[in-house]
């Protein structure tokens, strides 16, 4: 009788201390769901190779594990990082730099925390059975496609300017989406976003026996900054622990992303995101991709390029894009990792 009192107190200690270990988990998994910081990051443009390293950091988790709920969104003309920033409708965004610049003109409280192209992915192809530019004044006589109101615009009449080429010297024609005019040779040198449409054109021109070459204007000195991360300064400020675990996990994303060991696993993130293009393309992309974010070895991703910035405001202040010098530099934060 004893002996089975015995027994049976026994097991009600185990019952109770396995009830108590499954309550202290449920508990603690709990806490730790609660605590959870949920954002919104907000892209600038729809889910492709471009933008490799912030799906990486997603879908590995490097949010997660620094406590954050991130919600990544691909962006569009009508869902502006920095109008969202400015609405409370994300904490996170990236935008070009012109979008900043002009944003900052109109006096919007954002900054920069990171950069992360190191090269404008904004340059021109074209056919190599054309006279290669090797200097400036090459493009004298040369039938050139520009976006009116876009930033190539910008950049080509900076480059103009800089060559002393007046409009006369040249022929321009207006460019859409379409690239037909170039593939039908109507236009020579035709504006691309090197990691993109610029893979797709070289790829379609390979298959016709035709080979092209690519006008930077970073190689001639004109560095204007493409795309970057930024908040608003009341985050920085009031909240600067968050900002800090938001940083190191995307650009933990982004060097595990751009390392040539994990391609296989980068690709196979971005395909279940990207249907407009095929394997073959997407490979092209992120190996053109890599070398407008990671430039060098030694570049470590992310870094702030403070005089790119300010040739990029005073470019702006020329072509009267913006009206005041917004002294960039004291808007731009470069957070450690």
């Amino acid at each position: 009788m004893n002996k089975n009192k015995s027994n049976n107190n026994v097991l009600n200690i185990r019952i109770f201390l396995f009830l108590l270990t499954l309550l202290l988990l449920i508990s603690g998994a709990a806490t730790v769901y609660a605590e959870k910081i949920e954002l919104n990051y907000r892209l600038k443009w729809l889910f492709n190779t471009s933008v490799a390293g912030d799906i990486y950091a997603d879908a590995k988790g490097f949010f997660d594990d620094a406590g954050l709920n991130v919600n990544v969104k691909q962006g569009s003309p009508e869902k502006n990082a920095i109008n969202e920033i400015e609405l409370g409708r994300a904490q996170f965004g990236v935008a070009s730099a012109d979008q900043v610049i002009r944003a900052l003109d109109k006096k919007a409280k954002i900054v920069v925390i990171a950069q992360l192209l190191q090269i404008n992915p904004m340059q021109w192809i074209y056919r190599a059975d054309k006279p290669k530019i090797k200097v400036l004044n090459d493009l004298k006589g040369r039938n050139i496609g520009i976006t009116f109101g876009g930033n190539d615009e910008t950049i080509m009449n900076t480059v103009f300017a800089k060559a002393g080429i007046s409009k006369n010297d040249v022929n321009i024609t207006g460019v859409r989406f379409d690239f037909t005019p170039f593939l039908m040779k109507k236009v020579d040198i035709w504006p691309v976003y090197r990691n993109t449409q610029g893979v797709i054109l070289k790829e379609k021109l390979a298959k016709q026996n035709e080979h092209v070459f690519f006008f930077n204007p970073a190689d001639f000195g004109i560095n204007f900054v493409a795309n970057s991360v930024i908040t608003s300064m009341e985050m920085v400020k009031n909240k600067p622990d968050i900002v800090k675990k938001f940083l190191t996990s995307l650009l933990k994303g982004w060097e595990a992303a751009m390392d040539p060991a994990n391609e296989k696993v980068t690709l196979d993130i971005i395909k279940k995101l990207d249907k407009a293009d095929n394997d073959k393309i997407r490979k092209k992309q992120l190996t053109a991709t890599r070398k407008l974010i990671k430039p060098f070895a030694s570049v470590k991703i992310g870094t702030i390029n403070i005089n790119a910035w300010k040739q990029t405001q005073n470019i702006m202040l020329k072509e009267k894009q913006i009206k005041n010098k917004v002294n960039i530099e004291n808007h731009l934060i470069q957070v450690n990792y």
